[in-house]
C-alpha cells in the first residue's frame, strides 16, 4: 500500500512540475510577444513621424502618397486611351498592376541602409536589427494595402470597375505579392549593409524590371515562346493571380503559385541568414 502511495505521489509531483514548466514557458512567450509588439509599435510611430512629420496631413500621407501615384497612372492611361490588348477596363488594369509595384519596389528601397540611421536604437536591449526591418516593411505594406483597398472601393462605387469575381484569389494574390516584396526587401536590405554597390545597382535594376513586372501587360497577349520566361519573374505570377480574381471571366491568366511561393521562401531564408550575420557584426557606437 505504501509503495502504491509513493508511486502516486511521484506521478503527481512529476505532473505538477511539468505543468509549472509549461505555464512558465507560456508566460515567457506572452511577455516576449507583448515586448515585441510594443517595440514594433514604437518603431512604426517613430518612422511615421520621421518620414511624414506633424505638418499638413501628417501620417495620412502613408496611404495618400501611393494613392496619388496610382491615380496618376490611371488618369494618364485613361487620357491617352492606352491599349493593353484586353477587354479589361483601363482603370482596373492600371489599379491591379501598379498597386503591386508599390510592394516589390518600395519595400526594398526603404530597407536599403536602414541600420545606420537607427543605430542608436540598438542600445536598447529589446530593440533588435530585425525589428527595424519589420517596422519599415510593415509601414510600406500598410500604405500600399490601404491605397489599394480605398481606391478599389472608390472605383467600384463610381462605376469605373466591377466588384472582384473571386475575393479569395484577390486576397491570395495580394498576400503573395506582399510576401515577395517583404522577402525581397529583407534580402536586399541586409545585403546593402555588406556592400554599398547594392544600392547603386538596385535603383537602375528596379527601373529595368518595371516593364517586365506584369503591371502594363497580361501574359496571355505575349508570344507563346516568351510566356515561360516572363513567368520566371515571381511578381508576374502574383499580378496574374490578382487579376484573375478581379476579372477571370474576361482573361486567361497564367501563374504558378507554387513557383512564386518557392521563390519567396528562398529569398526569406537568404534574408534571415544574412540578417543573423549582420546582427552579430552590428555594434552600436
Amino acid at each position: 500500500m505504501g509503495r502504491i502511495f509513493n508511486a502516486v505521489c511521484r506521478r503527481a509531483r512529476t505532473r505538477l512540475l511539468i505543468c509549472m514548466i509549461d505555464n512558465s514557458s507560456s508566460d515567457a512567450l506572452k511577455r516576449a510577444f507583448l515586448v515585441e509588439k510594443r517595440v514594433i509599435n514604437a518603431l512604426l510611430l517613430r518612422e511615421v513621424m520621421t518620414r511624414y512629420g506633424r505638418h499638413n496631413i501628417g501620417f495620412l500621407w502613408l496611404f495618400v502618397e501611393p494613392m496619388i501615384f496610382t491615380l496618376g497612372i490611371v488618369t494618364l492611361w485613361s487620357l491617352f486611351k492606352a491599349n493593353h490588348g484586353t477587354e479589361i477596363p483601363i482603370a482596373a488594369f492600371a489599379l491591379t498592376g501598379y498597386s503591386s509595384i508599390l510592394l516589390w519596389r518600395n519595400m526594398p528601397g526603404r530597407c536599403i541602409h536602414a541600420i545606420e540611421p537607427n543605430m542608436s536604437l540598438l542600445y536598447h536591449r529589446n530593440v533588435k536589427v530585425m525589428d527595424i526591418y519589420i517596422s519599415r516593411i510593415l509601414l510600406e505594406f500598410l500604405g500600399a494595402s490601404m491605397s489599394f483597398f480605398v481606391l478599389s472601393i472608390i472605383f467600384i462605387m463610381v462605376g469605373l470597375i466591377q466588384p472582384p469575381e473571386d475575393l479569395a484569389k484577390v486576397a491570395l494574390g495580394w498576400i503573395m505579392l506582399v510576401w515577395f516584396g517583404s522577402s525581397l526587401a529583407l534580402f536586399v536590405g541586409t545585403l546593402s549593409e555588406s556592400s554599398e554597390l547594392v544600392e547603386k545597382f538596385w535603383h537602375p535594376a528596379s527601373y529595368l524590371i518595371f516593364p517586365l513586372s506584369g503591371a502594363a501587360f497580361i501574359v496571355d497577349i505575349l508570344p507563346a515562346a516568351a510566356q515561360p520566361y516572363v513567368l520566371l519573374l515571381p511578381m508576374v505570377n502574383g499580378v496574374e493571380l490578382l487579376r484573375d480574381g478581379y476579372f477571370g471571366s474576361i482573361m486567361h491568366a497564367h501563374y504558378d503559385v507554387g513557383y512564386m511561393a518557392t521563390c519567396c521562401l528562398v529569398l526569406t531564408l537568404l534574408g534571415v541568414a544574412q540578417l543573423r550575420r549582420i546582427g552579430r557584426e552590428v555594434i552600436p557606437e
